[in-house]
């Protein structure tokens, strides 16, 4: 593992341990060379994934970029991070298990919100806003009246 300080490629493992959310292996690092302490995380992945994108442009899945779009409809909800990260963990299982390599975005989109829906509406709403990509704020008002009990979807 490099060395995020001096680019040394000679780092030791000094204490590996499960993470909290009990799906990866933190592992805390020291750098012989500038004396520099650092963790890295250790997570089993079933296949490579791409995703293909609304354009037709395929790029690799990026666990990374999930948890911080996860993360930005959380903002300052009242959810414990060991369970945003079990969450996380979950919705890249169940994209790793679909038995495709190739997902498309709008896939993933979805079992994203699914996932929100279930967990948090304030969350899913701002997931949606963007994800659905709303103009304006009828879009946000026809969006959450969808949500309500007892509305015109809803009973259809």
């Amino acid at each position: 593992m490099r060395c995020p300080f001096c680019g040394n490629t000679e780092t030791q493992v000094k204490d590996s341990r499960p993470a909290e959310d009990h799906v990866s292996i933190r592992r805390r690092r020291f750098c012989p060379s500038c004396g520099g302490r650092f963790t890295t995380y250790e997570r089993v992945q079933l296949r490579d994934l791409v995703v293909i994108k609304k354009n037709g442009k395929r790029e690799d899945f990026d666990r990374d970029k999930l948890e911080r779009s996860i993360r930005i409809a959380l903002q300052k909800r009242p959810l414990d991070p060991d369970r945003i990260d079990q969450m996380i963990s979950g919705i890249v299982r169940r994209l790793e298990s679909m038995g495709e390599s190739d997902i498309e975005s709008d896939k993933v989109g979805e079992i994203v919100m699914d996932t929100l829906a279930r967990i948090d509406t304030v969350a899913y709403v701002r997931f949606a806003s963007v994800y659905k990509n709303f103009q304006a704020a009828d879009d946000f008002n026809d969006f959450v009246q969808e949500l309500r009990p007892g509305s015109p979807k809803e009973e259809a």
